[in-house]
């Protein structure tokens, strides 16, 4: 992806990817932050997995000011989550908007 796109078109559609996989597998999110001790390896899994592409995604477009460089992967990782997760009385496309508003708030401040 990085290879083909714009380091922040690269990142745009990986963010995508990540919240479609999200409201694909219903409660992971939840699960994200369940304190549950039956998921307190998810986080780490996800990051293990994760966050080597998505921190060369955010380095690639840091670099080239399209996003601020204040951002690691694993606050956004986790902060996606936060947002993609149930809202009561909220529309499914709820997280997905909120993600793009935390997307936009990325590249204020940038280059």
């Amino acid at each position: 992806m990085s290879a083909t796109h714009p380091p922040e078109r690269a990142l745009a559609l990986w963010i995508d990817r990540f919240v479609e996989l999200l409201g694909t597998k219903r409660g992971l999110a939840s699960a994200l932050h369940s304190g549950d001790p039956a998921f307190e390896g998810l986080p780490g899994y996800f990051m293990e997995r994760l966050g080597p592409t998505l921190t060369a995604l955010l380095d690639a477009a840091t670099a080239d000011g399209a996003i601020r460089g204040d951002l690691g992967a694993e606050d956004l990782l986790y902060t996606i989550a936060l947002l993609c997760q149930p809202v009561p009385g909220r529309e499914p496309g709820h997280g997905r908007r909120m993600v793009a508003v935390l997307v936009d708030g990325l590249r204020y401040g940038a280059g």
